[in-house]
């Protein structure tokens, strides 16, 4: 087992995860949410730092949540509160590109 430091950009937090292997970038994980839920991340990038003892390199991870994880219960994100759902004023106006 391979003790990972994971920095949460979407929490801006910091843990250590045990790994089997070190996850590539783009790959996905699922964690832990500070609430006790499970959400998928994203691997943004995997960095090594050596040691301060002996010739050992450690692997650090950052990640984000991936899109459409998003809670729905009003939880807040990057500082800004969640909808439970949409509310739209008057009619829909369709995608022009």
């Amino acid at each position: 087992m391979i003790e990972i430091e994971v920095q949460n950009e979407t929490h801006q937090t910091q843990m250590r995860v045990r790994f089997a292997a070190v996850p590539r970038i783009g790959e996905g994980l699922r964690l832990r949410e500070p609430d006790g839920i499970w959400a998928s991340y994203d691997v943004l990038d995997v960095w090594y730092q050596k040691a301060e003892f002996g010739d050992v390199w450690i692997p650090f991870l950052h990640v984000k949540m991936t899109p459409g994880e998003a809670p729905e219960d009003g939880r807040e994100i990057y500082g800004e509160a969640v909808a439970n759902s949409f509310d739209f004023a008057g009619e829909i106006e369709p995608f022009k590109i």
